[in-house]
């Protein structure tokens, strides 16, 4: 006979959460309909020494395994903010690993792609907020009455309605982006006047285009002419190459007479040789 296999008692299971080394787990729901529950691996966003980052120290909580249910505002912000104070929220695909801060992209020409399982990093206004987080145990509510999330066709047509710019705010960002592109344009351009003519330290003269005679513009009669010149030369070249073996003709009657030419040069060589006489006096 097997011998079955005892049980162990209920308070000497292992009730732990299984998460990454140096993680730890949040237990969250979509509502309260749903019996099984999604976790976040949740940890302190902590860079090597000397390294460079765009989110602040000890105030960053970083975020794994975040469904693609979850918006930045509507539920981590939410979700969180028993923890304390949230300063803001960013969803990636991948964990940045830029050591300098990247320029700000617009929704307007960089849209989001389609979201699946993604990463976060939530700043809180007071480190205790991090801390906070590594400590809540859930599980926690997504979708609620109060706050209700869309799923199903009203997501897609929520989205749909939001791809739509705005024609204002795309015209305010359009113009705050040329103002800051015409200011450094010309902050470059007295940073060159004020660098020529000076040498630098080797003793050599930074030579910029600045020093250059302008080039007057063609008139409409000068382009027109040019336009016509260049019509008829393609013209030409069109009719000489119409049929391949009219061209192929032409090359061989071309080499022909190159030859003759050659032939009539030798011949008169060689009578200026003959008549040449040797006359001292």
């Amino acid at each position: 006979m097997v011998a079955r296999r005892r049980k162990r008692p209920a308070r000497e299971r292992d009730d732990r959460i299984p998460s990454p080394p140096g993680y730890a787990a949040i237990p969250i729901k979509f509502s309260e309909k749903q019996q099984a529950c999604h976790y976040l691996y949740v940890r302190a966003h902590g860079v090597r020494q000397g390294t460079k980052s765009i989110w602040p120290q000890k105030r960053t909580l970083f975020v794994l395994n975040v469904p693609p249910y979850c918006t930045e505002q509507e539920s981590l912000s939410r979700l969180l903010s028993f923890c304390g104070l949230v300063q803001s929220v960013e969803l990636q695909e991948e964990p940045d690993l830029a050591e300098g801060p990247e320029e700000s992209r617009s929704k307007f020409f960089h849209p989001k792609p389609v979201p699946g399982f993604q990463v976060a990093y939530v700043v809180f206004q007071k480190p205790s907020g991090v801390s906070a987080a590594l400590a809540l145990k859930g599980p926690l509510l997504v979708s609620t009455e109060s706050h209700p999330v869309k799923t199903g066709i009203h997501k897609w047509i929520s989205d749909y309605a939001d791809s739509m710019p705005d024609p204002e705010a795309l015209r305010v960002e359009v113009d705050t982006f040329m103002e800051a592109y015409d200011q450094k344009i010309a902050e470059e351009e007295a940073k060159a006047k004020e660098e020529e003519g000076v040498p630098d330290e080797e003793g050599w003269v930074k030579v910029t285009r600045r020093g250059r005679r302008p080039v007057l513009p063609r008139t409409e009669a000068a382009s027109l002419r040019v336009l016509e010149r260049e019509r008829r030369k393609r013209a030409r070249k069109e009719l000489l190459n119409f049929y391949a073996w009219q061209h192929r003709e032409s090359k061989m009657e071309h080499l022909a007479q190159l030859r003759k030419k050659f032939e009539e040069d030798k011949q008169r060589i060689e009578l200026l040789r003959a008549q040449r006489k040797f006359r001292p006096y």
